[in-house]
């Protein structure tokens, strides 16, 4: 069964794209949930005009983005954890956290799902991650634990 999806999902595809599921995927779970559609004549017809409208936000946003990325060059957040003697941290640091500490450190409000981190981040130290603003733009930051 062909589907376009209207939202990204992981291990699956983007938005936008057609693929091909289970018939019971799509038509139990996906298409319910309004992550797809059938991938029928019209809706891809309909898809053409969505994605070159979308093209065009995107567009205009990307200057959006490369301001936010010339504001966090440079920068190093400073995250305060609880960590033992050795400097391991209890628990691990999300990217829920490093996405507060850009919007209490440097006011960008960005969304958890951009910010990958390319490493477990478990003990005292410096670290960075990348941050997916936009297709073409790949920024990344730097972030310092801190014990508290």
């Amino acid at each position: 069964m062909e589907i376009i999806l209207l939202k990204d999902i992981d291990r699956l595809g983007d938005k936008h794209d057609i693929v091909k599921v289970k018939p019971g995927f799509g038509r139990n779970y996906l298409i319910p949930q309004g992550l797809a559609v059938n991938a029928n004549a019209l809706n891809r017809k309909k898809r053409e005009a969505i994605i070159a409208e979308d093209d065009a936000k995107e567009a205009s946003r990307l200057d959006d983005y490369r301001a936010m990325a010339a504001k966090m060059e440079g920068q190093t957040l400073k995250i305060g954890v609880k960590a033992g003697t050795s400097g391991k941290i209890f628990g691990s640091v999300t990217s829920v956290q490093i996405a507060q500490a850009l919007k209490d450190q440097l006011d960008l409000d960005i969304e958890r799902k951009k910010i990958h981190l390319p490493e477990e981040v478990k003990e005292v130290g410096s670290y960075t991650a990348d941050l997916h603003l936009h297709k073409e733009l790949i920024a990344k930051i730097a972030f310092e634990l801190i014990q508290e």
